[in-house]
């Protein structure tokens, strides 16, 4: 029998399932075939109760009758874990998406950059340390929505006055927005590398180059 068949007997999916795998398999060996297997498997389904200590169908059956354990059940914090934010008039749902992944059992500690704004659950911008566990929803749906630090070997005396010509640098080097690309290429040695071993590689080096230093969607 297949997986199929067994998912459409009501045996449910996961560990459940796999155990009647095995069952269908050591059915078998003992020579018990398709009809009269797909009989008793219906049978099992519908009443494990029956089949408690049956040799073969015992273990499916109790994995049937008796309740799953019930899942740990979320517990906040009684305290958000430590966190900082580095800029200030940040948006109050941005805070309090914070807070609240702050207040998760798993979280150690958290940070808001200087960009944060509202999120999906965790603010943009924010970032959040937790133990033992991987939280994929936070990480974001933008995959080169980022911050970037320049350290100059300059005293900061040396900044005033040139506020203009730093801001026209920065617009300069890099683009937002959808479709945003450079129409002249920016050297950079991810460029130099061989593009040719995949037909997929090949052909994206165009587009590569002309997002290359970019931001947000469409990169």
């Amino acid at each position: 029998m297949k997986k199929r068949e067994l998912y459409n007997l009501g045996i449910p999916d996961g560990e459940t399932i796999r155990i009647a795998i095995r069952a269908v398999a050591q059915a078998a060996q003992a020579g018990i075939y398709k009809k009269e297997l797909h009989e008793i498997m219906k049978n099992v389904s519908r009443a494990p109760e029956e089949f408690l200590s049956d040799p073969i169908f015992g273990t499916l059956a109790r994995a049937l009758h008796e309740p799953p354990e019930a899942a740990t059940r979320y517990v906040e914090r009684d305290e958000p874990a430590p966190w900082q934010q580095w800029g200030s008039d940040f948006e109050d749902e941005a805070v309090q998406q914070m807070v609240n992944a702050c207040r998760l059992p798993v979280s150690v500690r958290g940070a808001l950059m200087p960009d944060a704004h509202v999120g999906y659950g965790l603010p943009i911008g924010g970032v959040l340390a937790v133990e033992n566990a991987v939280i994929p929803y936070a990480v974001g749906v933008d995959i080169a929505c980022r911050m970037k630090l320049t350290v100059l070997d300059l005293p900061v005396n040396m900044l005033k006055g040139q506020q203009d010509k730093l801001r026209q640098a920065l617009e300069r080097e890099t683009r937002f927005g959808v479709g945003a690309e450079f129409r002249d290429k920016h050297e950079h040695a991810v460029m130099d590398e061989d593009w040719t071993f995949s037909p997929i590689t090949t052909s994206l080096k165009r587009k590569a180059w002309g997002q290359l230093g970019t931001s947000g969607s469409g990169n």
